[in-house]
């Protein structure tokens, strides 16, 4: 294949990507979006497989046939609740194979300039951070590492001596040509992804995952610019560029810089909840909400993640469907940060085909609950806690559903256990909310057949 024809071919899959980034930002058009970019790809794939061979394509046919029956396995099997660990560990695979095409340059070459060893370190570098730093996010998403922060005194200073110790092991690499200082930058740099990482609490790994997501991405434009792919350093940037808007995004949801998320050790765990004590609260049976939303005009549904572990979206929308025959307006309120990540709560929803229109972000649908009969809040805590609104709380500032300001509020959950934060929440305590005490999915089943015979 001549270079023309490769370099237009190349401007065709990057194109695609841009297309399918922009269609990614709606929940009605992301299925295209991510469609049109797998395009991209396999255009870029196939042109760089017919431009150059680098392997045997006996070699390159063994790996598609393995990545892609791993990628079918795991596309099929993993639920919606575990999305989260997933895309940590594509992170870290997307790190670790831009750690690898820049060692293969760096073993391969006699001699480089000083532009191309800066490249090679920082692929490395970056490379290997976000292997082990998203394998440790995996492990705490997972539950088989601890979500509390595992940290030392003096962690922080440790972390700075590594990063100093990795630079120079950077420097010697480049300027020497040292194989001996690039695998001691490898090496650092890897247990430098560990060290950061663990001291970070459960609460904030989704902000993590999206970071190590960006930063997989200028690992890999890194590695575009040590083998001189352009559609490599395209594809790199733009991953890296909406990764970092994702974290931003996150870490405004959240009321919380990216450096506080990093280096504060918040998001410990439930068992530093603030005790309630023995205030009273509103047990409802499904009875008595049934009829609260069969007369309700307008329904405001807040899901959280106990929505998504209990997989009860369907249940949700049938129940959503119940109460729209009876011409109750049902609309969905979703948090930024509802469930793992951004639009988690939108994929889960899409589903249960419940329709694009009647969900609506933070911003457009908060000052609604002032006018709405009932806030319907399915395995939702901190998102609604309005503590959020009180000068010194640790999530002081954080956005929230403003649930306390609908009329009613029914709150489904197993019970009065707090959220990530481990702080109460008083809209459980309130006068005009019934708490329903049960699983996201039976309840959710037992109140549209109740709805029904009202």
């Amino acid at each position: 294949m001549n270079a023309e024809l490769s370099g237009v071919l190349y401007l065709v899959a990057a194109s695609l990507f841009i297309m399918g980034l922009r269609r990614l930002g709606s929940p009605a058009t992301a299925r295209r979006g991510n469609q049109v970019a797998a395009v991209g790809m396999l255009i870029a794939i196939a042109t760089t497989l017919a431009d150059q061979v680098v392997v045997s394509y006996g070699v390159i046919a063994a790996g598609l046939v393995v990545g892609g029956a791993i990628g079918a396995l795991l596309a099929r099997t993993v639920e919606m609740t575990a999305m989260p660990q997933l895309v940590a560990a594509f992170n870290g695979f997307g790190g670790g194979a831009s750690a690898l095409v820049a060692a293969a340059e760096f073993l391969s070459l006699d001699g480089f300039a000083i532009e191309t060893g800066v490249t090679i370190a920082l692929s490395t570098a970056i490379g290997a951070i976000t292997l082990s730093g998203s394998f440790v996010a995996f492990a705490k998403l997972q539950g088989i590492l601890p979500g509390r922060p595992l940290g030392l005194p003096g962690q922080i200073v440790g972390d700075g001596v590594l990063a100093a110790a990795a630079l120079g092991a950077g420097v010697w690499s480049v300027t020497q040509e040292n194989t001996i200082g690039y695998w001691t930058l490898a090496a650092l740099a890897a247990v430098l992804g560990v060290t950061r990482t663990l001291p970070i609490g459960g609460a904030d790994m989704p902000v993590v995952v999206a970071f190590l997501n960006s930063l997989s991405g200028l690992a890999a434009s890194a590695a575009g610019f040590v083998i001189e792919s352009n559609v490599l350093i395209i594809s790199g940037a733009l991953v890296g560029a909406s990764g970092l808007i994702l974290t931003t995004i996150m870490s405004r949801a959240m009321n919380r810089s990216l450096a506080n998320v990093l280096f504060s050790g918040f998001g410990a765990s439930t068992s530093a909840a603030v005790a309630s004590g023995e205030r009273p609260v509103r047990r409802a049976t499904v009875d008595d909400v049934a009829v609260t939303l069969a007369y309700a005009e307008s329904v405001i549904v807040v899901p959280g993640y106990g929505l998504a572990v209990a997989q009860a979206q369907h249940a949700l929308r049938e129940l959503a469907d119940r109460l729209e025959e009876r011409g109750v307006q049902v609309r969905y309120a979703i948090h930024p940060v509802a469930g793992r990540m951004p639009g988690h709560m939108n994929v889960l929803l899409a589903e249960a085909d419940v329709p694009y229109d009647v969900l609506f972000d933070l911003e457009d649908v908060n000052d609604d609950f002032d006018r709405t009969d009932v806030a319907l809040v399915v395995g939702a805590n901190d998102v609604v806690n309005p503590v959020a609104r009180v000068e010194g709380s640790v999530i002081y500032g954080m956005p929230i559903l403003n649930v306390d300001h609908a009329r009613n509020a029914v709150i489904i959950k197993r019970s009065l256990s707090p959220g990530f934060a481990g702080i109460d929440n008083p809209v459980f305590y309130a006068e005009n909310t019934q708490m329903l005490f049960s699983d996201a999915k039976k309840a959710l089943e037992e109140l549209g057949k109740a709805v029904r015979e009202v």
